[in-house]
């Protein structure tokens, strides 16, 4: 059963969303400030993090961004009661994966929350299926059909990475760390270009494409 940190300093909060997420057949833990929110995390096997913006002691923004340092690939969901899309922008670029105006339908957190843990069970296997496409990361072999494909080893960890979590808004600085390291010390550019390699080795596939997201980042997505 997965289990989900609900972050939030208000007490009424999080047990109306634990108690729609516990009806989901979800389990939960909660914790009133990002602090907290740390401490429990690190005690406790977590599957994916609810967490409010405005919160005492340690707020979303870094408990974003710590969550983020230890766990690239921890579902994040944020809320907050502004709805300002400057916030919108710095929540994906400090690495969430959805985000919840307050106030909001717990029916349709239950959705998003959801839809976010399923995509990431895709990302946490060795094997990625994209329609006629197969990513192997064990062997590091893209199939199409019977057609056997060889990538540049960065290409393909690119590749990989945004397809784990097809719809999922990656910054440049995000890829950059994850792919290349933090100590990567070339341009961020390096990232367009491989994006554009991708694009053209993959140009007639209809099974999905890359999307760029204008001032965020890339996302995969899958064509039905």
């Amino acid at each position: 059963m997965p289990t989900i940190l609900v972050a939030d300093d208000d007490a009424n909060i999080r047990e109306l969303v634990c108690l729609f997420l516990r009806n989901d057949g979800l389990s939960t833990v909660e914790a009133a400030d990002g602090k907290e929110a740390l401490a429990v995390y690190a005690s406790t096997q977590v599957d994916l993090v609810v967490l409010d913006i405005m919160m005492p002691i340690m707020d979303g923004w870094t408990l974003c961004k710590e969550l983020r340092r230890a766990n690239p690939d921890l579902p994040l969901l944020m809320l907050t009661a502004r709805g300002e899309t400057w916030e919108k922008v710095k929540g994906f670029q400090l690495g969430t994966d959805d985000y919840l105006t307050k106030p909001f339908d717990p029916m349709e957190l239950t959705v998003r929350v959801r839809a976010l843990l399923k995509r990431y069970r895709i990302g946490s296997t060795q094997s990625i299926q994209l329609g006629n496409i197969i990513l192997d990361r064990q062997t590091y072999k893209v199939t199409r059909g019977t057609e056997s494909l060889t990538l540049p080893l960065k290409e393909f960890e690119l590749l990989y990475k945004l397809a784990g979590t097809p719809g999922q808004i990656f910054t440049r600085d995000q890829l950059i760390d994850q792919i290349w390291g933090i100590d990567y010390a070339g341009d961020d550019r390096t990232i367009d270009v491989h994006i554009k390699r991708l694009r053209e080795r993959f140009a007639s596939s209809p099974d999905f494409h890359i999307e760029t997201v204008r001032g965020l980042g890339y996302r995969l997505e899958v064509q039905e």
